[in-house]
């Protein structure tokens, strides 16, 4: 789609940036980029010459799904300011301030960036995420950045009562307040020099930063735990517990439930539709069922809570909350069955402290279930539950599938996006139009990682650290674990 700039609504003051499609900032140093290239085109080049085995079986019906709580499409900057990042290449202006995102089935939510120097693309498909799966996991102020938003606009909308607390005057307008706060944010977030243009804004954005104090994450508007369940057939699978700030929330059986005879029913066998905080879920298998799968969903309608992160499918800034109207919300969990033989259950959860993505497999069955990532081969024995964690480099769309018996698949995508990006030397900006699993310099190769067959990802993050060791990258070990840095991720 072609270049969109940034809309100037009638609450925004000041010029309206046309070079910015839908960002607080899109900003990368000119190392930062080549290296992605550099990195990005070597890898290529080994999959040219065939150095890159070809993964395993096909991929699996069906993609990963976010963990639960709201799904939305992010629109534009919609009050905003000036702010002025400051570092070794000299300063540059930007504009600052808050996001409007539409939300899938109804609702309206107002976010702030984080990640600073991370392109935002305008269109992108967002979901809430805790800070786990976000750059906030190792940030020991993302606690800070909480506060932030629960004491400044628009979560205080009374805009002389903000100005009196941060010792300003009158005359605080929307748009410096939107501007103070981002700036105030991103101070913690990405640990960066940088100022609001308004000495209005730059007062409050002081303010907020010296008076913060760490809070507690929130909750999430609506969660299942464990999103994914397995036993025999006839028996009752689960229990799956809802976990929502709503009042109540309709459950919704699987698509097949006609055909299946699987029913959706509390713990006494008795069918549910509607269920609240706590509710425990059990899939109810006839005994006569073929070995199979499925799917149920709950959906409620609710706030969602200020400062729940918010990341997208593809490469687009992370998002943190500011406000939300009433909101439609879901989230869904899976059952797997089988008369014999191993039974798995899988899940799937980006940890951003590890630098990667967690597989939780837990096994119900009788015989031991045994599988292969990245060219090492795990076995789950009957009764038991193990977390596998997949090292990705930051910004790598993964697609791996982990294939079992009788047909059983599981396939995960998405792309890695775990770290604030430093500023260079030279702050270049650049336009962004089309979401996608990419990453800056090109799209990624596909990492299937299968339960049988070759692994495709061994060679894969070999490849792209040769690429970074020579760009000179140093030490980075790409195959183990990431030290997280101390001020985010």
């Amino acid at each position: 789609m072609p270049d969109r700039a940034v809309e100037a609504p009638d609450s925004a003051a000041g010029t309206a940036y046309p070079h910015v499609n839908g960002s607080c900032s899109e900003g990368n140093s000119v190392f930062s980029v080549f290296g992605r290239v550099a990195a990005t085109t070597l890898v290529s080049g080994l999959v040219a010459a065939g150095l890159l085995t070809a993964a395993g079986p096909a991929a699996a019906e069906g993609a990963a799904q976010p963990l639960g709580g709201a799904s939305a499409t992010i629109g534009g900057l919609k009050t905003y300011g000036a702010a002025v990042i400051h570092d070794a290449g000299g300063d540059q202006q930007v504009p600052a301030g808050l996001f409007e995102m539409s939300v899938d089935g109804g609702g309206t939510l107002q976010t702030y960036c984080v990640d600073l120097h991370t392109p935002t693309q305008r269109d992108a498909k967002y979901h809430e995420a805790p800070w786990s799966g976000t750059s906030l996991a190792a940030n020991k102020d993302a606690g800070r950045i909480r506060w932030i938003l629960q004491h400044s606009y628009p979560q205080v909308n009374d805009l002389a009562a903000l100005a009196d607390q941060a010792g300003i005057g009158s005359g605080l307008t929307e748009q410096d307040a939107a501007a103070g706060t981002q700036v105030a944010i991103w101070r913690y977030s990405d640990g960066t020099e940088v100022d609001a243009v308004d000495p209005q804004a730059e007062k409050l954005a002081d303010y907020l930063q010296k008076s913060a104090r760490n809070l507690p994450e929130p909750k999430a508007s609506l969660t299942l735990d464990p999103p994914a369940v397995s036993g025999r057939t006839g028996d009752l699978l689960g229990p799956v517990t809802v976990h929502t700030d709503a009042g109540s929330a309709t459950v919704m059986p699987p698509s097949d439930a006609a055909m299946s005879g699987v029913r959706i029913v509390d713990q006494e066998g008795k069918p549910v539709t509607a269920v609240k905080d706590g509710s425990p879920l059990f899939f109810q298998v006839p005994e006569d069922a073929d070995d199979g799968s499925a799917e149920l969903t709950v959906q409620a309608s609710t706030t969602v809570p200020v400062g729940r992160a918010f990341t997208a499918e593809g490469r687009s800034q992370t998002q943190i909350l500011a406000g939300s109207s009433e909101s439609t919300v879901s989230a869904a969990a899976s059952a797997t069955w089988a008369r014999q033989g191993a039974i798995p259950a899988l899940s799937a959860a980006r940890n951003c402290a590890e630098g990667g993505v967690d597989i939780t497999v837990a096994n119900t069955g009788d015989d031991a279930f045994t599988f292969e990532l990245m060219g090492v081969e795990h076995t789950i024995p009957a009764g038991a539950s193990r977390t596998v964690t997949i090292p990705l480099l930051e910004d790598q769309a993964y697609d791996f599938t982990i294939s079992g018996p009788g047909g059983f698949a599981k396939r995960f995508t998405g792309v890695l996006d775990c770290k604030t990006q430093e500023g260079g030397s030279d702050v270049t900006t650049q336009t962004v139009s089309d979401p996608g699993p990419a990453t800056v310099g090109g799209t990624a190769p596909h990492t299937d990682l299968a339960a049988t067959g070759g692994s495709g990802a061994t060679p894969l993050i070999a490849g792209t650290a040769l690429a970074m060791m020579v760009l000179g990258g140093g030490a980075l070990l790409l195959i183990g674990r990431k030290t997280p840095p101390t001020q985010g991720e």
